[in-house]
């Protein structure tokens, strides 16, 4: 009989993805792949550690995977184990950069009835890129492809260049061989992931270089981009969260050139408060960093710009925190993604003074809250009445009637009623009212 293996996954889009090879690479070695809440001989936690909470939600599913599957292999995967988690629950311990060898460490285990010496590396020290290749992907519309791994920038509130090492980038054919695979299957969007993806190619161009927090090789990125334009069946790229300080005026023009790009900007901000930024260690100001949103709505009609902001910062004053909101409204995002700053050991912020309470964090998190719905509905409101493209996706019901659903290239998701789409297929709509769920309505 098969051994049946269960996945879940905890954290970014990066580990959504290379736990998506890991199943693909475990159901090619003859496993057979069941749903998590399923029994199983193997079960697979794909952990994260960005903060400690993360820690504490690996720790809780290691614990629920054991509960459910007593006599299983439960193996621990990823950031958490990385940064030195060890857990009763886990059998197995696998790093970064050995996911892809997932097959033959658990193999190898099975025979000897321990973990591996060499299931977890030190990715601080050089190591290459390890290349994961996905062969389909679940959505027939979307695919989320890695492009590089680590990161140099050491924020003081920051585990993950720890837990993932060093910039590290895909070579150039082999996410050109994955994508075009991906496009021949039906893939018709895009979006270009990695832990830092404004760091692409750095590595490939100087590999005898000395890592730096500010390495950004932005005509390696651009070269990228323009072959993947070019790819047949590649009607859509997206880039994921960048750092402010690629958004130069040499990069913008090459986005306006590429047919398949959307305009959609995720710029990872932290603050509005340049003292919080400066304790941050984040490399900009806000004036930089409002100058640049200036350039994309120069050379884009209506982009989006999104962005992640981190309230409670240890220090924040009530002062700093205001400067946040005033500089957020100034900016008017299309949507904020807010986090409340929590301590992570091992990181300079951890042990930094004036650590504020939960209640403090909770109250600044709900006034961003508000300030963010606002300017959500602002945005949609601009849009309102203009035509635009949208990429079918999947129907959904919503109030009792049925909706095709898909998303613009500004990423306003978009629901059609008594559609004859389907998914793949771009339909023009007419931008109407909002609906619930985040939906707006689609008029053909």
């Amino acid at each position: 009989m098969k051994k049946r293996a269960s996945l879940h996954n905890l954290g970014c889009k990066v580990n959504a993805y290379e736990m998506d090879v890991m199943e693909e690479l475990l159901e090619a070695a003859g496993y057979e792949i069941v749903p998590f809440d399923e029994a199983a001989d193997v079960v697979i936690i794909n952990t994260c550690s960005v903060t400690n909470i993360a820690d504490r939600k690996s720790r809780q599913m290691l614990h629920k995977a054991r509960k459910r599957n007593p006599e299983a292999v439960i193996v621990a995967v990823g950031c958490y184990v990385q940064t030195g988690g060890r857990d009763r629950d886990a059998d197995l311990y696998i790093g970064n950069n050995r996911k892809g060898e997932i097959v033959s460490i658990l193999s190898e285990y099975l025979k000897l009835g321990s973990t591996p010496k060499d299931s977890v590396i030190d990715v601080n020290a050089p190591c290459p890129y390890e290349d994961m290749q996905l062969g389909h992907i679940s959505e027939h519309t979307r695919a989320y492809i890695k492009i590089q791994d680590g990161c140099n920038q050491f924020c003081s509130y920051c585990i993950i260049p720890y837990a993932r090492g060093r910039v590290r980038s895909r070579e150039r054919s082999e996410i050109l061989k994955e994508a075009g695979r991906l496009a021949r299957n039906g893939c018709r969007e895009f979006v270009l992931t990695g832990i830092h993806i404004s760091s692409y190619g750095y590595d490939l161009r100087h590999p005898d270089k000395k890592p730096m927090a500010n390495c950004f090789e932005e005509e390696e990125l651009m070269e990228l981009l323009r072959e993947l334009d070019r790819l047949e069946g590649v009607e859509r790229i997206r880039l994921s969260s960048l750092e402010p300080r690629i958004i130069t005026a040499d990069f913008v023009k090459g986005l306006t050139e590429l047919k398949s790009f959307c305009p959609h900007f995720h710029l990872s901000l932290q603050s509005g408060s340049d003292s919080v930024l400066k304790r941050m260690n984040r490399q900009y100001d806000t004036e930089d960093y409002a100058g640049r949103v200036e350039l994309l709505r120069k050379c884009f009609t209506d982009p989006a710009i999104t962005t992640d902001i981190i309230v409670g910062f240890p220090g924040e004053t009530e002062e700093e925190f205001a400067q946040t909101l005033a500089f957020a409204e100034r900016i008017a995002f299309y949507e904020m993604h807010i986090f409340r700053y929590s301590a992570r050991k091992g990181t300079p912020a951890a042990s930094m003074k004036g650590q504020l309470t939960e209640a403090q964090k909770a109250a600044r998190s709900d006034r961003l809250e508000e300030l963010g719905a606002r300017m959500t509905e602002a945005f949609i409101r601009k849009w309102k009445g203009k035509e635009c493209e949208v990429l079918c996706e999947e129907e959904k019901e919503i109030d009792s009637m049925r909706y095709m659903t898909g998303h613009t290239r500004e990423y306003l998701k978009i629901a059609i009623p008594e559609s004859s789409a389907r998914p793949g297929e771009v339909r023009r709509v007419r931008v109407g009212d909002e609906m619930k769920d985040g939906f707006v309505h689609g008029i053909e």
